[in-house]
């Protein structure tokens, strides 16, 4: 399979095209800057880049240049609006290999693909069938490393940052975050991410515990040791031994369960229920809660001992409603998670139904979204999801009140001033908070001699 990196800052048109290339038999990477792309081209071998030829940071011409000093096998296809045509000339004059203009037939970037890809061949002199070979092997590799969409918002790069500070260390983490918003995941992060990745990690849902076996269910017991013991348990301590445990919903602990934990993890060691021999254990505790937890040990409901301990190094997860960057990231990869599941080919979401889901404030955060989109792939009988197949309180969502109004407010000029100085500058965020795409705002820059 050839390998393709679609470098576009239109988070729902370069989910589509992905989508539209990878049934078409390509193997596709996706970025969102001349940054992250060359981030991408340093640690992975591509056969083409497609790139919009604007970008938050730099342009696609810099992209080009910097892969014609350095990588200069691989193809360069620019894609432009209308009014970019001489910048796009511009490129093929510097070593671009085409350029191909918005909006354009899906069939026609394929043809301009299939061409780019004959022109390498014949450059690096290697057969065809050998060449389709090891980016074969390339795929499968990427295949097998690929993890879970991380965002790209600042919320979610803060995040991100957080998970890659703290995995390495031996730190107690608490992760804090409402319901839905990924803590089990963001937990199996920081374990896969440290020195005990190659170990159990044991997740545990501290609310679906019965309060009378909790200690079994814990710290395991013997045969014998109470009505019903039938068999020796392993309890989840012993069965973290070397790796993470995590326990999810902290707060839900009973207060005489708190106390067996925090002796637990201060000695490092367990004693099965109906033993009176002590395990000695090794593991990282990871924690999760969706209550403040601080305001339970004002309160004398949970020990402000073990909140200590358990809080070495504390997490916050975002909401999905404070990072709407993220959205269609997360939307597309449910999308492709679903066609798998559901033995579909979804390519997308039509603009109505895209539209609906920024208006909604998703309460239920990403587990809402991933059922959401599942169900609308099952119900949708044609290429893309539609309106009409989502559920009339997404269908119908207002949105936020407090949502640029642009085009109907006669202090647009100043808008779009305060929404690049929150954006510091970066005009593909300030297109998202004033809720336009950038084509727009770059024509309302000129039109009001914007420079920033």
């Amino acid at each position: 399979m050839s390998k393709i990196l679609i470098v576009e800052d239109d988070v729902a048109f370069c989910m589509m095209l992905k989508t539209f290339l990878e049934k078409k038999s390509f193997t596709i990477t996706t970025a969102f800057s001349v940054q992250e792309a060359i981030s991408e081209i340093e640690k992975s071998e591509f056969n083409i880049v497609l790139t919009d030829v604007r970008l938050p940071d730099k342009d696609g011409i810099a992209l080009l240049n910097y892969i014609k000093d350095f990588k200069n096998n691989i193809q360069v296809i620019i894609m432009t609006g209308y009014a970019e045509i001489d910048m796009a000339v511009n490129a093929i004059k510097q070593g671009a290999f085409d350029y191909i203009s918005k909006p354009f037939q899906p069939e026609r970037i394929v043809t301009t693909i299939e061409k780019a890809l004959q022109k390498q061949i014949e450059l690096v002199n290697i057969s065809h069938e050998t060449y389709q070979n090891e980016v074969t092997e390339k795929h499968e590799i990427d295949q097998n490393d690929s993890s879970f969409v991380k965002g790209i918002s600042v919320a979610s790069k803060k995040l991100n940052e957080y998970v890659e500070l703290v995995a390495p260390t031996k730190m107690s983490v608490l992760i804090i975050g409402n319901s839905g918003t990924g803590k089990e995941y963001v937990a199996s992060s920081i374990h896969k991410a440290s020195n005990r990745s190659k170990n159990a990690f044991i997740a545990v849902d501290c609310g679906a515990i019965p309060k009378e076996i909790a200690s079994s269910e814990f710290f395991g017991h013997l045969k014998g040791a109470f009505t019903g013991a039938i068999n020796d348990k392993t309890g989840h301590f012993e069965a973290a031994n070397g790796g993470t445990l995590f326990l999810d919903e902290i707060g839900n602990l009973s207060y005489e369960l708190q106390v067996q934990l925090l002796r637990a993890l201060q000695e490092r060691k367990v004693k099965p229920v109906g033993s009176n021999q002590e395990i000695e254990v090794d593991i990282r505790v990871i924690a999760a809660t969706n209550e403040d937890l601080s305001k339970a040990v004002k309160e004398g409901n949970f020990r402000e001992d073990l909140y200590h301990r358990l809080n070495e190094f504390s997490i916050k997860i975002p909401s999905l409603k404070d990072r709407t960057e993220d959205l269609m990231l997360f939307a597309n990869h449910f999308l492709e998670e679903s066609n798998v599941e559901l033995e579909k080919s979804v390519v997308g979401f039509t603009e109505k139904a895209l539209s609906a889901f920024k208006k909604y404030d998703w309460p239920g955060n990403l587990r809402e979204l991933k059922n959401i989109v599942r169900r609308s792939v099952l119900l949708t009988q044609s290429d893309f999801v539609t309106l009409e197949v989502l559920p009339s309180e997404i269908a119908h969502a207002t949105g936020n009140s407090q949502n640029y109004k642009l085009f109907k407010n006669e202090n647009e000029k100043e808008m779009i001033l305060d929404a690049l100085e929150k954006s510091n500058g970066n005009k593909a965020k300030a297109a998202r908070i004033l809720g336009i795409d950038r084509k727009t705002l770059y024509n309302k820059l000129n039109h009001y001699d914007i420079k920033y």
